[in-house]
């Protein structure tokens, strides 16, 4: 049965479920950033998933990926699954600009995050499943 890591869901919010993944905020308001987790029990890297799963992971970053460069166009856009601290797989796709706090290196880090306050949290979770269900039916 999967379960979420401990360190994820103590430092996201929960925006969605997709066929494979779900779908999370990281909650630090200086970055649009998503994580993707795959609900498998016991995956750490990529190859852990069948070849269906790891097509369907693909097709799901490229959908999550679409919705973060709609929201936000012009920005770059980072994806990565590293897995050194949390090494349940989890893809983190991130917007970054200049003006970032960690520009140009990476974010992972860089400094403590900076949580969203209630409201603030509300509305950004509501702004990503809004977007993200309107890419879907697309």
């Amino acid at each position: 049965m999967f379960q979420l890591d401990s360190r994820l869901a103590g430092d996201t919010l929960e925006v969605a479920s997709l066929t494979l993944c779900q779908v999370l905020l990281f909650n630090d308001r200086r970055y649009p950033w998503l994580i993707l987790v795959p609900r498998q029990r016991g995956v750490t890297e990529i190859l852990d998933l069948s070849v269906a799963d790891q097509a369907q992971l693909w097709r799901e970053v490229t959908l999550v990926a679409q919705v973060l460069r709609q929201a936000q166009p012009g920005l770059k856009l980072n994806i990565g699954a590293l897995g050194n601290v949390v090494s349940q797989l989890h893809v983190h796709l991130v917007l970054r600009h200049a003006a970032d706090p960690a520009w140009p290196g990476p974010v992972w880090g860089h400094s403590p995050r900076e949580p969203y306050g209630d409201e603030e949290g509300r509305t950004a979770l509501k702004l990503w499943q809004t977007l993200l269900e309107q890419e879907a039916k697309s």
